[in-house]
């Protein structure tokens, strides 16, 4: 039986929980947080340290260092994770759900995930050429 249907997500290995990722690029998206209501926006701006081809990050290990805000999730209660895309397997599975057909564990593909038009590789701008995250804000990411 496949991991992620018998394991928590705090009983996975390292390379488990890593397989997990489907490399969408959504988490690498920036967030604004309305301050009167808490409501999350995304944007369709990339963090700089996301290669836009490959929806990986460049610098992985080390990301929290360079981009300090950079959430390393497995550092954070797993009821704080829905900040994250409805598409995430680690809110999908900490909600209860199952992983969808495209995503890699399942399809055997990592292309899948740009196929079913889950990665944000078509539609997002790197962080260093916007002014105004604000001029970016996407309300149909889910």
């Amino acid at each position: 039986m496949s991991f992620w249907k018998t394991k928590k997500l705090t009983e996975m290995t390292t390379e488990e929980w890593e397989s997990l990722c489907d490399n969408c690029g959504k988490c690498c998206l920036h967030k604004l947080e309305d301050e009167d209501t808490g409501q999350i926006a995304f944007t369709r701006v990339a963090c700089r340290l996301l290669d836009l081809g490959s929806c990986r990050c460049t610098r992985y290990r080390e990301r929290t260092r360079i981009v300090p805000e950079c959430i390393d999730l497995r550092q954070h209660d797993f009821s704080e994770y829905t900040w994250l895309p409805a598409t995430c397997a680690y809110r999908l599975l900490n909600d209860g759900k199952t992983l969808p057909a495209w995503h890699p564990l399942i399809s055997g593909s990592i292309e899948s995930v740009r196929q079913a038009g889950i990665s944000v590789g078509a539609y997002a701008v790197k962080e260093q050429d916007i002014d105004d995250f604000e001029d970016y804000i996407i309300d149909w990411l889910d």
